[in-house]
Parts: C-alpha cells; structure tokens; sequence
C-alpha cells in the first residue's frame, strides 16, 4: 500500500481546498440506501442492512437470471414459451396480484416475458420464465440464490421468482438490492437499456378483447432526468418499496427506499431523494485517463512490476461546493502474479477524506507482463530459498 497525498493542484479544478461535511437528507423512508457507482462511494444509508421481504424488487434477480443466460446463448430473445394451464390457474385474477394477463396455452417469447416481469411486474411472467428456464419454479430459485452467491449478496434469499410473501424465506437488504442493480447495469447494459426504461408495455391476450398496455411503476421516469430503471415493490407485509438508478452528465446513482407507506409516498420520497444526490453531491476528477499514479510488484513474471494506470478519468464524490484534501491509497493483493494482460483490473485507489465517505477507484495494469521463462523461474525460487 502506498499512501498518496491528493490536494486541490492535483484535481481538474483548482479551488483552495475546504472543509467537507456529508450533506444532510431527511426521508420519512424506515430504510434507504443511495451509491454513487462513478466512486462507489456510499452517499447514504439508513438501517440498509436491515433484513426485509422485497416484494416485486425480488424480479430483479429473475431478470438477471434470464440476462445471464441470454449472454451465454442459453436463452433467446425470440424463443416462444408455452404458459401452462395450471400457472395461468393460479397466477391470473385480483388475488394474484400485478399481471401481464397471459392466457393458458399461449405461447409467448421470451421478450414479451421480460417486459412482463420488468415493465408491469407481472407474477404470472416470472413464472412462466422461471419454468421455461429450469423446469419449475423451485429449481430456478435455486439458480437464483446461486447467482446471488456469486454477486456477494450476503444478506439475501430468495424463496419465489417473483416476491410474492413466502412466510419470511425471501429477504433481502438495500446494500443487497443496490448491488443486485449494479451488476444489472454493469453486466448487462444492453439488456437494461432494453427493458427497464421502457415507460409501458402492452400485450395481447388470447381470451377476447383488446390488447391491454400498462405503465412502468418506476417513479422516477419522466421525473428525474436520466432515469432509466429499476423496480419497485409492494406487498402489506413490505410496503411500498423501489430500487432505482439515473444518469446526469456521465454520474449514475443507484437508491433504494423501503417500508414506505403509500403509492404517491414513494413517488415522492424517491424524486426527492434522487434529486438530492445529484444537488447536493458533484463529481470531482481526480486522476485523469492513463495516468500512472503507481507500481505493482509482479510475481514470477518477465518484469519486477507493472504500472498502476486510470482506465478512465477517475473521479470522486463531494458535497456541492467543496474542494476537500484528499488522501489516496494505492491497495492491491501482492505481489500481483503472471502473466497480466494490459488494461487488467489488478489494483484499488482508496479515496479518503475528512467528513466524507471512503471511495474506491479501479487501477488497471500499463503493460503486458509475460510469465518468466525457465531460468527467471528457477533464480526466483533460488532467491525464495536464501529469503
């Protein structure tokens, strides 16, 4: 680790530095949760690791199931799907909650499913998709849970693929779901951009009657510049909760509100909130692209060590208005071992400052670094031994 001392002379303004506080903010939420995904920095958080049943925020995950297998070839967007006599049975009418009104027998694309899960919530289409993909419902639970393993989801199950109450086996934290909604964006940008802004969806059943087209419930599209996703939730036992995400002059945040206690509340609770992390937070550069800012030990490698380069502008959050003195350090799990391929995220600049959260940036390797041919192997296990 190395310790870098970042003044205002090092950042792209040149402001003399000043004191930071984090802002305040105020919610009548019982849980929120705001991160900038530019810095990783955690903007707010309130009882966000708090266990609690999703609701309709729990379609997230079988979203990211289905974008995972449509990524490996494994699903396609076209493929048509035969919903069930016996899941239209017991996922249609007002004691099924929020529907995309598919029909027994219909056949269905995969598409129109996802719009059914993401755009109106429809628990009829997550399991429909659940069982296209794994066989039951059960089965691609367990896929769920699996893939939240691998996204470090610490703190979360899932006992349904679409939220609907399940006795307190489904839970999740806002940490959880702002992450959930981190790779979504990060892994999948495409398919997100597909999906989860689309404003409304409409569908044609195949019982009579005119196609039917519903809203997106997100309360911030149309509202909040930039915003373009993700779900929202509402059961009596979760409440009114939402998961959300916007884009302004290249910033994305991701917020989470829970418990809250009507409709119009979380409208209003998540514009308000949103709009806060945009005024009262700016994006501060503090490396520029390529940049070297350091060196990586390499271990058993052509070279001794390797440069540590921004792979973009890397910037900070601040509270509007400051221009605070930040200290920088450089973290990576050493030595870092060959071979290392130009441009591979192999290091951390950890960002801290008075008041003020810690941000972490990514550093990337400067150069391809070979592995070291027979006689570099052998001097380095000689050397090991007199070590």
């Amino acid at each position: 680790m190395k310790n870098i001392l970042l003044s205002a002379a090092a950042l792209a303004v040149t402001i003399a530095p000043t004191a930071a506080q984090t802002p305040p903010f105020e919610t009548v939420a019982p849980v929120a949760y705001m991160e900038d995904l530019s810095s990783s920095a955690v903007l707010y958080a309130k009882d966000a690791d708090r266990r609690m049943p999703p609701a309709s925020m729990a379609k997230m995950m079988t979203a990211y199931v289905a974008f995972d297998l449509i990524k490996q070839g494994k699903l396609k967007l076209d493929q048509q799907v035969d919903v069930r006599p016996e899941t239209w049975q017991k996922w249609h009418g007002p004691s099924a909650g929020s529907t995309m009104f598919l029909s027994p027998g219909q056949k269905v694309s995969v598409e129109n499913l996802l719009n059914g899960v993401i755009v109106v919530s429809g628990n009829d289409a997550c399991v429909v998709l659940a069982e296209a993909v794994a066989g039951t419902e059960e089965a691609f639970v367990n896929l769920m849970n699996q893939k939240a393993k691998e996204l470090g989801l610490s703190n979360s199950q899932f006992g349904t693929s679409n939220g609907w109450p399940d006795a307190g086996r489904t839970y999740v934290t806002a940490r959880d779901l702002a992450k959930l909604a981190k790779a979504t964006i990060s892994n999948h940008p495409d398919l997100y951009k597909r999906f989860y802004s689309r404003e409304s969806f409409t569908f044609g059943t195949t019982m009579g009657g005119q196609p039917i087209t519903q809203a997106n419930r997100d309360p911030l599209l149309g509202r909040v510049k930039g915003a373009d996703g993700l779900k929202t939730g509402h059961t009596d036992e979760a409440g009114y909760g939402f998961t959300g995400s916007a884009e302004q002059n290249g910033r994305r945040l991701v917020m989470v509100v829970a418990g809250l206690t009507s409709f119009n509340g979380r409208i209003e609770e998540s514009v308000k909130f949103m709009d806060w992390g945009f005024r009262a937070w700016s994006s501060q550069t503090v490396v520029t692209k390529g940049r070297k800012v350091d060196s990586a030990q390499v271990q058993l490698g052509g070279e001794s060590e390797v440069g540590l380069v921004a792979p973009r502008d890397l910037a900070i959050a601040v509270p509007a208005g400051t221009s605070p003195q930040l200290r920088g350090t450089v973290v990576y799990d050493g030595p870092v071992k060959a071979p290392i391929k130009a441009g591979q995220h192999i290091a951390d600049l950890v960002i801290t400052a008075p008041g003020m959260p810690e941000q972490r940036l990514p550093l990337v390797a400067e150069a391809d670094v070979a592995e070291a041919g027979f006689f570099g192997r052998a001097w380095v296990g000689l050397m090991s031994l007199f070590a």
